[in-house]
Formats: structure tokens, C-alpha cells, sequence
């Protein structure tokens, strides 16, 4: 499951990231590394994806939703 797809109010684990080296130096400069839980706040029509980690709150593209893999907290 992608980023992209997750359902708000739901936790999530990054299971990995499949972007270039410098898109992945940033996001873990922000926090959001493998292993990070998530929790998926909203979600707007163009696919970006707003989300807390961590403590903070974090919005991403579409593009960059698309590449992280996650799975659901139980």
C-alpha cells in the first residue's frame, strides 16, 4: 500500500521509500524515515496528503505519496 492510498484517521509504518537520494536525505531530515509510524490527517483532490510524524505535521505531493510504502498498524 502507498501513502497516496491510505485512509484518514488511520496509523501507518513506512515500510520504504523509492525516490532519489536527495528527496530521501530530506524526508529524513523531516523525520519520515522506515520504520516511522504515521497518522494520515487529510488528504486534498490533487493527491497531496497531509500527515503527522513524529509530532509534526507534514504535507506531501502526490508524486512523493505515490513512492512510500506502508503498512497498517493493527
Amino acid at each position: 500500500m502507498t501513502l497516496k492510498s491510505a485512509k484518514i484517521g488511520n496509523i501507518y509504518t513506512v515500510k520504504s521509500i523509492d525516490l532519489d537520494m536527495a528527496a530521501m536525505r530530506r524526508l529524513e531530515a523531516l523525520g519520515l524515515t522506515g520504520g516511522t509510524n504515521i497518522k494520515i490527517l487529510n488528504r486534498n483532490n490533487g493527491g497531496s496528503v497531509i500527515l503527522m510524524v513524529r509530532g509534526s505535521r507534514l504535507a506531501l505531493g502526490s508524486k512523493i505519496a505515490d513512492a512510500i510504502q506502508m503498512k497498517e498498524v493493527s
